[in-house]
């Protein structure tokens, strides 16, 4: 072998070696398939506040990643949506639940290249990134222009050490910390998802249907919630991303009824079993039109706001997953 061919190798196993090493990963971490979803606990915590039985909740000591799917845990391990990954269907069925160590010295902002260095260990992970041109849907003014109200005020960031009062919980969204507020007496309940906005439910049982208040946020925040809502609703975007190309600044309020059936395909769509659901069977989406529905579709409701969407095409980032395997390796 010449001299130049053993460096080039040196330098490559060196560079791999130090990669390797710079990768931070949790210092001890079980992986278990979730158990169904326990409607009791999850009724209890709702009441009580603290701890979801789902979802994620992490600290500078521990980290808890409950009844997820492996696609949902990519995008807290990568920093992207849903609709920005690209892998097997099956990735949406099968639900975890990882409870993981931090390394002493490390904190919350470690977790997501620890949670990396899971899935690459335990489920064979292999990924790459790329940019291409894709069809997303535009959100823009629509005919007559928008009908939104600026809002008062602006959003705070989450003050993740203020004390959880009754029925008040915190959890770890991909885009950062959250906290909501439950009261079951009047089903209600909101969501304070920091610079992004608040959003407030309340459930209406004379039109079977919710009501929503969307508080301070941004088009583009506003977008991403779209996104998020109407892809639950089983395939509601057709596997699109709503894009923000209204070129409104600011913060705003809105109002949107939307029908329970829809809701209620939603959750379903989410795996949570709903009344209704025969076995736990997911629905299709529903409209307004459904026998017995109240409120509206969210199609409807942005075009009360003067919105609409529009099918365009724009660069979006893609996480490719290239390999990975169902079950993870053992405990």
């Amino acid at each position: 072998m010449r001299p130049t061919t053993k460096l080039a190798l040196l330098i490559a196993f060196t560079a791999t070696a130090v990669f390797a090493q710079s990768k931070p990963s949790f210092e001890v971490a079980t992986v278990k398939p979730s158990a169904p979803m326990d409607q009791a606990a999850m009724m209890a915590a709702l009441q009580h506040g603290g701890k979801m039985p789902f979802g994620v909740d992490i600290d500078n000591k521990r980290a808890e990643y409950r009844y997820l799917d492996l696609k949902t845990l990519l995008t807290y391990a990568y920093g992207v949506k849903p609709y920005q990954i690209t892998g097997p269907d099956w990735m949406s069925s099968t639900r975890f639940d990882i409870v993981a160590k931090l390394p002493d010295g490390s904190t919350k902002d470690d977790a997501p290249k620890m949670l990396q260095s899971l899935l690459e260990e335990r489920f064979a992970l292999r990924v790459h990134r790329t940019t291409a041109e894709h069809p997303v849907l535009a959100l823009i003014p629509g005919k007559g222009g928008p009908k939104l109200k600026p809002s008062a005020g602006t959003p705070v960031p989450i003050d993740e050490s203020a004390p959880l009062g009754p029925g008040e919980m915190r959890m770890d969204g991909p885009d950062g910390p959250m906290r909501g507020r439950v009261d079951l007496t009047t089903m209600s309940s909101v969501l304070d998802m920091g610079l992004k906005g608040k959003m407030a439910y309340k459930m209406n049982p004379a039109t079977q249907s919710f009501h929503i208040d969307l508080m301070m946020v941004t088009m583009t925040g506003f977008a991403d919630m779209m996104t998020q809502l109407m892809t639950q609703m089983g395939g509601g975007t057709g596997g699109r991303q709503i894009v923000d190309m209204t070129e409104i600044k600011g913060n705003y309020d809105a109002a949107v009824e939307i029908s329970m059936a829809e809701m209620m395909a939603m959750a379903r769509a989410g795996g949570i079993d709903t009344p209704g659901a025969a076995g736990g069977a997911t629905g299709g989406p529903a409209t307004a039109s459904d026998p017995g529905a109240g409120g509206t579709s969210i199609a409807d409701a942005l075009q009360s706001m003067g919105l609409k969407l529009e099918s365009r095409k724009a660069m979006v980032e893609q996480l490719i997953v290239d390999h990975i395997e169902k079950t993870p390796t053992e405990n």
